[in-house]
């Protein structure tokens, strides 16, 4: 019993944000555009220096656990696959394809799962789970470019190199990359930069979730469709039961398996669905989806932990 509620005290606040922000949109406390704006902060200032911080403060040797990386790498590819195969079963609507196949396997790892990890994790382990935000981060954008092109044919060399571009100037992939040779030589920043980082650090997960929140349209539920439905049970119920017999398979155990069941777990990205306005899919179907996970997670997610404690996974 212990176990459980110490597990919702963790999980919960974390949902309860979310639908703060929820509530917070409906009464109009806060409006899309300022939504917007504080999805542009997050992302490119304050989630940064969380990153940076969270990097810089570990030791690498510890943090770098490629056996997890590969694991990992491996197990994206693998849902990736079931995603594709179960999108030719359900569709053959090629602009339907791309937005199932995306919102399937894509997760809100940087903010949802970093956010749940901080609070169930150890300090060496977060920081293999941050470590990871510069493996995933890079593979969830090309495989979607993959997804949302292929199926329409309009795959290109150009649209390849065009994300790979993104990528490289991804303010998350740069705060890791340069958090990385301030841990590896243990330099030692001016306090009050590290002060300063501390507060934008402090309050990027709390403004995150409001927003996510903030996102939801929930009038849209009711319009969504068999596919996005399909696509959600994929996302926030197979896949992270399915990471979870992979890495026990792998000799995974502990709080490994937590980081594997968050990274599959948690919410479909919200990005998936700028990626499917721009590039001609079904953004509809991806805002559904990305609905859907999100408040259906609050659960999965929830249960999914609880279940793993009382199986004897450590956290």
């Amino acid at each position: 019993m212990e176990n459980i509620v110490f597990l919702f005290n963790i999980v919960l606040p974390i949902f309860l944000l979310i639908l703060l922000g929820v509530l917070l949109k409906r009464i109009n406390i806060i409006s899309d555009v300022f939504v917007k704006q504080l999805a542009t902060f997050v992302f490119n200032v304050s989630l940064p220096a969380l990153i940076f911080l969270e990097l810089a403060s570990v030791e690498i040797d510890t943090a770098f656990d490629t056996k997890l990386i590969v694991i990992v790498i491996l197990l994206i590819l693998f849902v990736f696959g079931i995603s594709w195969l179960t999108a030719n079963i359900f569709t053959k609507t090629p602009k339907d394809k791309g937005a199932f196949i995306q919102g399937s396997y894509r997760s809100n790892y940087a903010i949802v799962g970093i956010a749940m990890l901080t609070g169930i994790v150890d300090s060496d382990h977060l920081g293999k789970a941050v470590m990871l935000l510069a493996f995933v981060m890079p593979i969830f954008n090309v495989l979607a470019v993959i997804a949302l092109t292929v199926p329409m044919n309009q795959a290109s060399s150009g649209s390849i190199i065009k994300t790979l571009k993104e990528i490289g100037k991804n303010p998350l992939i740069i705060a890791a990359y340069f958090a990385i040779p301030v841990s590896i030589f243990e330099i030692n920043l001016p306090s009050p930069i590290t002060i300063t980082l501390e507060y934008l650090s402090d309050i990027a997960l709390p403004l995150a979730l409001i927003g996510i929140g903030a996102s939801i349209d929930l009038k849209k539920l009711l319009t969504a469709s068999r596919l996005a439905f399909i696509a959600s049970a994929n996302k926030i119920i197979l896949f992270p039961i399915i990471s979870v017999i992979a890495g026990s398979l792998f000799g995974l155990k502990d709080q490994d398996i937590i980081i594997l069941f968050i990274l599959m777990g948690t919410p479909t990205a919200v990005a998936s669905f700028v990626m499917a306005e721009a590039m001609g899919s079904n953004s509809k179907m991806t805002g559904n989806i990305i609905a859907i996970t999100t408040l259906g997670s609050i659960i999965t997610i929830s249960v999914g932990v609880i279940i793993l404690g009382m199986l004897g996974v450590k956290f």
